[in-house]
This record gives C-alpha cells, sequence and structure tokens, in this order.
C-alpha cells in the first residue's frame, strides 16, 4: 500500500504533466525530515536541460490580480496602497489553502506543514537565539504578520485568522520558495499595443515597468523543489523564445557541468552567498563553517537623538549618505590585522579596492599606517566618526565646510567633501571606540545565559539531532547514540549564535588593534 508521502508525490506529479511540466533529466524524491522533497537527476536527460516549467504555471502577483475571487478587491487595495506584491502571493496561498476544490491543492498538498524558520520554533528553542539579532527580528515579525493580517485583509477573510498558523505558514512557504524571476516584457504585457493601459493595472507591483526584462518575484512549481547547496549542481534560466527549451515563455533548469549529473545525485541550485543568519531567518537552515557567514552590527538611530548636539550631528550624517548599520563578512579578516580565516581573495581585492575613502586635503592630518588593514566600511566609520565627535571637532568641521562653500554658498558640497572634513577634524579614534564598545556590548549580549563560543562548541560535541540525520560538529563522532539528544531547530540556534560570538570576538580584536594603533600615531 503506498504511503501518504507516495498519494502526494503521485498526484503531484500528475498535475505537473497536466500543466505541461517536463522532467527531462531528473525526478522529485523524498530526501530526509531536514530537506524533505527535492530533484534527483536521473539517466534520461539528453542534455544539460533537466527541468522545464511553462511561466504561466508561477504564481507571481499578476495571476492574483487576474483571479476572478480575489483580483477586483486586490486591485482596489493594490491600487489604494494598502499591500504590495509579496502580500498578494501570500495571501493567494492562504485562500487556496482553504479552496475545497482548488486547482493547485495537488501542488499546496507537497509543501511541508511547518518549517525551520524561528517563527516555527517551540519557547524552548527560540530561547536559544536570545541575545541574537534574530531573536528580535522575529519577535516583531510575529506582531507585524498577525498586525498586517487584522489590519488589512480582516474584511476579507475572517476566517483565515481562526486556523491556526495559517498566516505564519503561508509567509513561511512564500519566503522558502519564491524566486526573483526576470519574466520578458511581452509575456506580462502580451496585449500591449491593443490596450496601452494594461501597464496602469498593475502599476506598483512590478519595477521597470518600460524595461524589456521585468524582475517579478513568484513561485514556480517544480523549480521551488531545488535545495539549497554552496557548490550548486544546476542553475535556473528564463527561455523566452524556446531556443534553448523548444518552449517558449518557460523557465528551466540546466546543469552546471557539461552534460547531465550523475544519476540520482540530487539537483542543487544556490539561494546565494548568503550567512546563517539570513538562512536561518528566511529558509530555517544553517550551514556549518558557513564561508558567506556576516555579522550585522548597527547603532539604533533613534539613540544618535540622546548623543551632545544631535541636530548638528544628523544633519551631517545625511549630507554623509551615511549608514547606521552595516555587514561585516568573514571574509573580511582574510585582509585584516589577524588573517585566520580562508576564503575567496576574489572577494578580498573587490571590497579593498573600493574602500579607500578620500583623506585630507590640507594636509595636517596624514593617511593612517593602518588604513589597509581595516576591515570596517568607510560608510560605516564616518558614521561612529560623527556620532562621537566632540564640541571643537564639530565646530572645526562646521569651519573647513563654510571654507569650501564660500560666503555666499556658491556651491553644494559633496558626499565625500564632508566625509573628508569630518576625518580631517575627528580623525579615527572616536569611532573605533565607538565600535569597540559596541562589539563588545554584541558580545556580552551574545554569551548572556548561553556561555562563550567555547560552551557552545562543547554543547554540540555532546548532541545528536533526533528529528533528521545526526549532524554533529566533531567530525570524529559517527555514534549518534552517544549524548542528548536535541531538535535540528535547537541545533541550527546553536550553530548560528556560536558563528555570531565566534565574529563578534574576531570583529572585536581587529577594532581593538585599529584604536590601539591609530592612539599610538595621534600622541
Amino acid at each position: 500500500m503506498a504511503t501518504q508521502k507516495e498519494t502526494k508525490l503521485d498526484l503531484f506529479l500528475q498535475w505537473l504533466q497536466v500543466n505541461r511540466v517536463e522532467l527531462r533529466g531528473c525526478e522529485i524524491k523524498y530526501c530526509d525530515s531536514n530537506k524533505g522533497f527535492g530533484l534527483f537527476s536521473t539517466s534520461t536527460a539528453s542534455d544539460e536541460v533537466l527541468l522545464v516549467v511553462p511561466l504561466n504555471l508561477a504564481i507571481t502577483p499578476m495571476r492574483v490580480l487576474d483571479d476572478p475571487l480575489m483580483g477586483p478587491i486586490c486591485r482596489a487595495k493594490l491600487k489604494e496602497g494598502e499591500v504590495d506584491d509579496r502580500f498578494l502571493i501570500i495571501l493567494f496561498l492562504i485562500l487556496e489553502r482553504l479552496r475545497s476544490k482548488s486547482l493547485w491543492k495537488p501542488y499546496l498538498d507537497m509543501i511541508p506543514r511547518s518549517f525551520g524558520s524561528p517563527l516555527w520554533f517551540t519557547d524552548s528553542e527560540f530561547h536559544e537565539l536570545k541575545g541574537t539579532t534574530i531573536y528580535q527580528a522575529t519577535i516583531l515579525q510575529k506582531k507585524s504578520l498577525h498586525d498586517v493580517f487584522e489590519d488589512k485583509v480582516k474584511d476579507l477573510v475572517k476566517q483565515l485568522l481562526i486556523l491556526d498558523g495559517e498566516p505564519e505558514r503561508a509567509n513561511s512557504v512564500f519566503w522558502t520558495r519564491a524566486l526573483n524571476i526576470p519574466l520578458p516584457r511581452t509575456f506580462v504585457f502580451p496585449e500591449e499595443c491593443e490596450k496601452p493601459n494594461v501597464s496602469s493595472a498593475v502599476n506598483g507591483v512590478l519595477n521597470f515597468v518600460e524595461a524589456e526584462t521585468l524582475w517579478v518575484e513568484g513561485l514556480v512549481p517544480g523549480i521551488d523543489f531545488c535545495n539549497h547547496a554552496l557548490k550548486a549542481a544546476a542553475t535556473w534560466e528564463v527561455d523566452s523564445t524556446g531556443s534553448a527549451t523548444g518552449v517558449p515563455f518557460s523557465m528551466y533548469l540546466q546543469s552546471v557541468n557539461q552534460g547531465p549529473p550523475g544519476i540520482e545525485k540530487e539537483v542543487t541550485i544556490s539561494y546565494g552567498n548568503k550567512g546563517n543568519e539570513e538562512l536561518l531567518y528566511l529558509y530555517g537552515f544553517v550551514i556549518e563553517d558557513n564561508p558567506d557567514d556576516f555579522l550585522m552590527v548597527h547603532y539604533p538611530a533613534d539613540a544618535v537623538q540622546s548623543v551632545p548636539f544631535s541636530d548638528s550631528k544628523t544633519q551631517l550624517l545625511q549630507a554623509q549618505k551615511a549608514e547606521l548599520r552595516c555587514l561585516l563578512p568573514k571574509h573580511l579578516l582574510d585582509r585584516g590585522f589577524f588573517p585566520s580565516l580562508s576564503s575567496g581573495s576574489k572577494k578580498i581585492d573587490e571590497r579593498a579596492s573600493n574602500k579607500i575613502p578620500n583623506y585630507s586635503w590640507s594636509g595636517q592630518r596624514k593617511i593612517p599606517s593602518y588604513v589597509d588593514k581595516l576591515v570596517f566600511p568607510e560608510e560605516f566609520l564616518t558614521s561612529l566618526r560623527t556620532i562621537a565627535m566632540q564640541e571643537n571637532e564639530l565646530f572645526k568641521v562646521k569651519s573647513l565646510l563654510e571654507e569650501l562653500v564660500g560666503n555666499e554658498g556658491e556651491r553644494e558640497l559633496s558626499d565625500d567633501e564632508v566625509r573628508a572634513a569630518v576625518w580631517e577634524a575627528c580623525g579615527d579614534a572616536g569611532a573605533f571606540q565607538l565600535l569597540v564598545d559596541m562589539l563588545n556590548t554584541k558580545l556580552i549580549d551574545l554569551e548572556e545565559g548561553s556561555g562563550t563560543e567555547e560552551s557552545d562548541s562543547e554543547l554540540l560535541n555532546k548532541t545528536y539531532v533526533r528529528d533528521g540525520p545526526a549532524l554533529p560538529i566533531s567530525a570524529d563522532k559517527e555514534d549518534s547514540s552517544v549524548g542528548e539528544a536535541i531538535s535540528k531547530n535547537r541545533w541550527a540556534s546553536i550553530v548560528y549564535r556560536r558563528g555570531q560570538k565566534q565574529l563578534a570576538r574576531l570583529f572585536l580584536r581587529e577594532a581593538e588593534q585599529a584604536l590601539q594603533l591609530c592612539l599610538a600615531e595621534e600622541c
């Protein structure tokens, strides 16, 4: 007797066939409880094209607006600015699940009922994230989801809110499966010549409506079963004319290597260069030793209002187009004061070539000897210089800028000129001290309640994942029967927070070294 998974898969495969999806060199199979279903290569591929999906099967904002039931109401709400394109797709997914005779039922039945993102964590699992960026972000996300559904669509779908978990589930379905699809303009607006005003009907949903390619977020049944890998086995492309697949207006999977991949190998794609923070928050999984991991550091915008001379500093921040938030990728450490990690040199060179700022025009302040070793973005450092500025430095900046503008205010200042004036007056010491304090605080927050990076490593070495394949950190720990069994969500939380602690510690060391050298040179 067929299992429930086999029955659902068989119905879905029939649905794909009816909708003219072609599995040319792959098949859909169940992977495990962590991944769910995935795509696997077969021996039937005659070329690199593995899967072809007609674009008219994609779930996009345009499909929602054309829906007989939802379209009129959604168009009105879109025109009033009450909804956006992502909201339209999430609403569509919820309504289709409620429709007893939905044409999308075989596809929706294949989508997981729960997910690995923090929205779905138990209280004990969620507690493991305390002190991380994701912890507070998830609290805000939960509130935002329920507020949006309560405020914007209560009159339309009151019954949806009775279904426990439906808003969270539809949100998770969208974020874990959506692609940014480059749709041909002729596909989106096939009757544009006959009806010149057709584009105005979806104005606000699409960007670059005058371009030949329109980037639209949406779900593509079949292709959205591809799991992520650092080294992807396939990429997806859009075939407007049918020259690659023989199917005009289609999306297809193509092997990244010459010829089809090996038989029974999973066909993976890349979701992009994403750190564990983004992977866990959006997709519900993490990667051990993720080369794309990053640390987010930010100075709260509301805190600027409490610093001395906040109005003047706010004006300077705006004039510099300064950033109060920055991402610090792991690979930046490779060119810092203490290079110890290994990552792509191409990324390092690209970052270094774009970093060096314009320094003093007066020659009074020399370019620091440590400038080539700084791993922190200049856009963020100039914000910290401004925030940490003392009263005498603020007056000096004002004087320098008045010299450039002239008595009559003959010209406007560029953001580079304002940055140079701020650096001329302040140097780096105040910015580095503020950065050290911020990183220290972040590390303390991360360690509060869960211990140090070393304690996380020890915990992971003593545990195994109970609801999926054992995923211990220690390579020599093969017997998953030894140690404490933990959920995959808890395991992912510990891996993520341990990585955050490591990055906070390493970037703090970089900031402390920069401060020490700066103070020595300014003496």
